[in-house]
């Protein structure tokens, strides 16, 4: 440019179109933020950019852009010669589905998305927004972590993001999307939110990166091993779904928020949809569903998706043991805890009781009442489990259970034995509502067990061990492993056909729509973490 054209431009400035003229042309900077080449690159590691993944997420022309004329002021190490409109992040507002959301988008084409002042202002900023109107915060991560040149504020903004976390958690709903690395601090984040969805391939989530951990402890693990989305869906929890590619998971995103209220005073979506009683096909399969061995396994979502429409299943790969997820009955939303016999019997273990606990608190924070189906022979044993905590760790399913004051129905499908039976919902926690199918067995015990400890004596003289076993074993199943024991005493409130259980449970839930409890004033518990 001239030095003529430069004072020309300058002072178009000055004039009203020429005002408008240099709004569009920083608006168009913004948008155009990272360089053609970073854009290509993003694009050929399978990734969207920022602000495509914004407009994939929310309703069509819906978005509305904060900050985004915003830009870093540091000096240090050459700063000053690169100065995006953006900062390296794109944040503001829109709706899904109709209903408010706000939403920040980390631009790795930017200064590889590192998070610097201006960066994690931003997003303090929209998480306060978020807050004060009382909508669901939707945060897209793709960040190389905090930014090397602006030292401590880079630092101090990441606990900033994470002190907003804390107090948003319960108020509104938080979810994290993972599209690309997420390491050291930055990691925090999602992980103090509700929900984590991860891509496949692309998404890392870790607090030391691999040439780390080589260096400092000598193993030798690949980023994917290490902190992949199939590893954080599988091996830690700390993922709730595995997406094939973002497209995936941003719709699961939003079936997910279908599910949620926009806040902790408002009610979830609701449609109106009056149960039909007459008994479905899938409702008849369930009378023939329990195995006549007891410890022949059939698969619990069988039952859970003939009592509940459109189940939307919420960490389907890690503690295979316990299903949880969100469902809908009469158009309301529903929570789903149950045991799955498909896997180790459906044994409650450490991993399966923090997936299960953590999932009954989402649900009490945003007023989703809590459905649960029980078929549990205990506690998996091992020193494996009791040397990792799981006295503390299965304590945290007890808290979670009778700390929540939303409606909670509970089905026994058929074992409920020892200390799970209280666990999983038992009226003695709080359950609202509790049924058992005929083919329920509660007890301290299973019945082989049982006898080989209270009959140890009888049976080492008996001349035919097998013959007496079976006889005490039906004698113990016939006087105490029935439902008819606890429903005598009020702890289970009927004894249902199976095919009947939808049609209960959907009048339990009408029942405690207008259900009121309050918790013992006080501070907080003390969940033992």
């Amino acid at each position: 440019m001239t030095a003529q054209q430069d004072v020309t431009q300058q002072d178009d400035i000055h004039t009203t179109a020429g005002k408008l003229a240099d709004l569009e042309r920083r608006t168009d900077e913004a948008v155009h933020a990272g360089s053609a080449r970073a854009v290509e690159k993003q694009h050929a590691r399978g990734k969207k950019t920022a602000r495509e993944r914004i407009d994939m997420l929310l309703d069509e022309g819906s978005f509305v852009e904060l900050d985004g004329l915003a830009r870093h002021r540091s000096t240090a190490f050459g700063l000053e010669r690169s100065r995006p409109y953006g900062d390296g992040v794109v944040t503001g507002h829109g709706t899904v589905d109709g209903r408010r959301v706000c939403v920040f988008s980390q631009d790795f084409t930017v200064f590889g998305g590192s998070l610097g002042e201006v960066f994690g202002s931003k997003i303090v900023k929209v998480l306060d927004l978020a807050m004060k109107i009382g909508c669901p915060i939707i945060g897209i991560n793709d960040s190389g972590g905090a930014r090397i040149q602006e030292g401590v504020v880079a630092l101090g903004l990441y606990a900033d993001i994470f002190f907003r976390n804390v107090r948003a958690s319960g108020v509104i709903p938080q979810i994290s999307l993972i599209m690309g690395p997420c390491a050291g601090g930055a990691v925090y984040s999602p992980a103090i939110t509700d929900f984590t969805v991860m891509v496949d391939q692309t998404s890392h989530m870790f607090i030391t990166g691999p040439d780390v951990i080589r260096t400092v402890t000598g193993e030798d693990v690949g980023m994917e091993e290490l902190g992949g989305a199939r590893t954080h869906n599988s091996r830690s929890g700390n993922a709730h779904y595995l997406a094939s590619d973002e497209d995936d998971a941003i719709d699961y995103v939003r079936a997910l928020l279908s599910y949620l209220p926009s806040n902790n005073l408002d009610e979830p979506t609701t449609f109106d949809e009056p149960a039909d009683f007459a008994p479905r096909e899938a409702d008849l399969d369930l009378d023939r569903l329990i195995p006549d061995s007891a410890n022949q396994p059939y698969d619990i979502k069988r039952v859970v998706e003939a009592v509940v429409d459109d189940f939307l299943e919420v960490q389907p790969l890690y503690a295979l043991n316990i299903v949880i997820g969100f469902g809908r009955v009469e158009g309301r939303p529903v929570g789903v805890v149950a045991n799955q016999p498909m896997h180790f019997a459906g044994t409650l273990d450490i991993a399966a009781s923090e997936k299960a606990a953590r999932f009954v608190r989402t649900c009490d924070a945003f007023n989703i009442p809590v459905v649960t189906f029980v078929d549990v022979p205990g506690f998996l044993p091992g020193t494996g489990q009791e040397w990792d905590g799981i006295i503390r760790r299965g304590a945290k399913l007890i808290y979670a259970y009778a700390e929540a004051t939303v409606g909670k129905v509970t089905v026994i499908t058929r074992k409920a034995y020892g200390g799970a039976y209280d666990v999983m919902g038992s009226k003695h926690l709080g359950a609202d509502m509790n049924f058992a199918w005929p083919t329920a067995q509660i007890a301290v015990m299973g019945a082989q067990g049982a006898v080989n400890i209270l009959y140890r004596g009888e049976l080492a003289r008996a001349e035919d061990p097998a013959a007496l076993r079976t006889e005490l074993i039906n004698e113990y199943e016939d006087t105490l492993a029935n439902p008819y024991i606890a429903a005598e005493r009020g702890y289970v409130d009927a004894v249902i056909a199976p095919s009947a259980t939808r049609a209960q449970v959907t009048l339990a839930l009408r029942t405690l729509r207008s259900k009121r409890e309050t918790l013992p004033p006080k501070k907080h518990g003390n969940i033992p973490l």
